[in-house]
């Protein structure tokens, strides 16, 4: 795909898949082609962005050969019905650039590439792991920066921000700030025609940035459920707040649910002030029983992250079937 379609589609609902994993914690790589599969034919024809082995398909927890196999798959199955970005993260520039080049090579459209963690580096660090990146791959070959803080313990702020999407085939950043002037700003200063600002923290937020003119979010909802942000993306697009507005309170049941489930597994270890809104982690494994429950193959989280047991499963049920997902 040239670079400049490539553009034009960051826009839409960008679907984070899950990874299913068995009971005995192998990589259960049928169910997630079943997955695939089933996502793929509820997505075409529409603005619809696919993400493999990102934060909630739990890439830290795979081998490199997982992930590979992942990729190279989902890539296969979606064939050209929606833009494929897949994760590509490493904490370190060479690391990064191993996978970026290995999904280049099996046909995805991009990557999406979360800043380096463990230890946080200087701006022009960050600028040159970027530049770097960008330089190893195809002119055609899209790069979206994960921009999330909470993982990395870093963040790229708008005037860098600025800076790295001068940077041709760096076309989009997934942002996951919390601060709506903060977003706000970065809109402001970066042209639209560079680079994309997708709103990183999901339906809820994207209903505040959807205002001054985002494009489109971040979701796992969407691996059981396309409708739904959809409908959420299509309301923002038509200015109908009134719509969007109702929308998002049809998912508060859900938020509940989430927060109800980390306190009953609790208490978790994330640092005072990180995470405040989430609280932890257990939506993945909520995200799968979900898939579950629809017929799909959420399967296990992985270690250290924990599900949740039959008893939430059945209260989840009923919560879904309120909201008509089932």
């Amino acid at each position: 795909m040239e670079l400049k379609e490539l553009k034009k589609r960051m826009k839409g609902v960008d679907v984070l898949q899950t990874t299913p994993f068995n009971s005995d914690g192998s990589l259960d790589l049928e169910g997630m082609r079943a997955n695939t599969r089933w996502l793929a034919e509820r997505v075409v024809g529409r603005d619809f962005i696919i993400t493999p082995v990102g934060s909630t398909g739990e890439f830290y927890a795979m081998s490199e050969d997982e992930i590979k196999a992942v990729i190279k798959m989902v890539v296969e199955e979606v064939n050209g019905r929606a833009v494929v970005l897949a994760g590509a993260a490493g904490a370190g520039t060479q690391q990064a650039i191993k996978m970026v080049k290995y999904a280049e090579s099996v046909g995805a459209d991009g990557v999406q590439t979360v800043l380096p963690y463990y230890h946080s580096p200087e701006e022009e660090g960050m600028y040159l792991h970027y530049k770097k990146i960008a330089e190893s791959v195809n002119s055609n070959f899209g790069i979206m920066i994960y921009n999330n803080p909470d993982v990395s313990g870093s963040w790229i702020r708008p005037h860098l921000m600025k800076r790295l999407s001068e940077i041709p085939n760096i076309i989009a950043v997934k942002e996951n700030t919390m601060s709506i002037m903060s977003y706000y700003r970065e809109r402001r200063l970066i042209d639209p025609e560079d680079m994309a600002i997708l709103c990183g923290s999901g339906e809820q937020m994207f209903a505040f940035e959807s205002v001054v003119g985002c494009s489109g979010f971040i979701t796992g909802w969407a691996n059981f459920d396309t409708d739904l942000p959809y409908s959420v993306y299509q309301a923002a697009m038509a200015r109908d707040f009134d719509r969007l507005n109702e929308l998002i309170r049809t998912y508060d049941d859900f938020w509940k649910f989430i927060a109800k489930v980390t306190a009953n597994h609790g208490p978790t270890t994330n640092v005072p002030g990180v995470h405040d809104f989430l609280a932890g982690y257990m939506f993945f494994g909520v995200i799968k029983a979900a898939m579950d429950i629809v017929g799909l193959r959420g399967g296990e989280v992985r270690l250290p992250l924990v599900g949740i047991n039959d008893k939430e499963k059945a209260e989840l049920r009923d919560i879904l079937k309120a909201m008509k997902v089932i």
